[in-house]
């Protein structure tokens, strides 16, 4: 594992140099809300969005040149969304990646004019990669607005399912929109820019849905088992505000079950990719690791 740690921290690298790229500089005005973005992204984050793009790219054979500026954009969508999800009229959190959330740093009006701007420089971002055919750049437009759409379409099913009895099989739906929608999409960017044949693409969209539900479940667990210190964000959030979680409705117990089932049906996905799948399959290990 000690190669796949490597791995992690030179992606981490990788989208860190290419947001410093796509940002306007700090004194560049009005300064309070490029402050804003800065303080969002370059918090204690774990890219692990953009790992998944880098990761997808080495099984698809294309080089990491060609993605760097769509992994920055996917993570500048998803600290767009956090941002969003913390303020008072969402989740209304005060910790996010180890520190203050933006509107707790800064404040209301600002996180969301901040959470705004990363949103519309993401698309910004692809539409603009030279590295990239139009056709492919307008493909990446598409399944990443998608994914983003879906996300939000997530995030109300799931504040109007706070306190309600729901199914499991809503929860997976809540689920696969607010977290899973982003996570298939970054699984897929690399097939995308690859040119994958049908089959291939089928595999890696379906691993990309299995590890989107693997990564909320052991969300939805650490945030019972697990300290804020650790998690970096409020635990017991889930509980507090009543949320819909696998915990909640199947219990402790069967959740970890579901959680190895998927999991199991996650690697299988990978023996219809031809392509190195090794770093996918480390990822799909590294998500189940959080547990306690």
């Amino acid at each position: 594992m000690i190669e796949f740690e490597q791995f992690l921290a030179d992606s981490s690298k990788l989208v860190d140099q290419a947001l410093e790229q796509l940002l306007p500089s700090p004194e560049c005005e009005p300064l309070r809300l490029y402050a804003a973005i800065r303080w969002s992204l370059f918090g204690r984050g774990k890219r692990f969005r953009p790992a998944l793009v880098f990761a997808s790219a080495k099984a698809f054979g294309v080089e990491f040149e060609k993605v760097q500026a769509t992994a920055a954009a996917i993570e500048m969508v998803h600290t767009y969304s956090l941002i969003h999800d913390d303020l008072p009229s969402m989740d209304d959190d005060d910790m996010r990646r180890g520190r203050p959330t933006c509107h707790i740093k800064f404040d209301e009006s600002t996180a969301i004019l901040a959470g705004d701007a990363l949103q519309a420089m993401a698309f910004s971002a692809i539409a603009n990669n030279d590295n990239l055919p139009e056709p492919v750049r307008i493909r990446l437009l598409v399944m990443i607005g998608d994914a983003a759409s879906k996300m939000v379409a997530g995030q109300q099913m799931d504040l109007e399912a706070e306190g309600r009895d729901i199914s499991i099989g809503s929860i997976e739906g809540i689920h696969r929109n607010k977290t899973g929608a982003l996570i298939k999409a970054s699984a897929c960017v690399g097939a995308v820019v690859g040119g994958a044949p049908d089959v291939e693409m089928s595999a890696i969209m379906d691993f990309g849905e299995k590890i989107g539900l693997l990564f909320q479940m052991t969300d939805d667990l650490l945030d019972i088992t697990e300290s804020s210190e650790m998690l970096g964000k409020t635990a017991g959030k889930d509980l507090s505000s009543a949320k819909a979680t696998y915990p909640s409705v199947i219990g402790i117990d069967a959740t970890r079950k579901k959680i190895e089932k998927i999991h199991a049906e996650a690697i299988e996905t990978l023996s219809r990719i031809s392509g190195e799948t090794g770093i996918l399959k480390n990822i799909a290990e590294y998500i189940i690791d959080r547990r306690s």
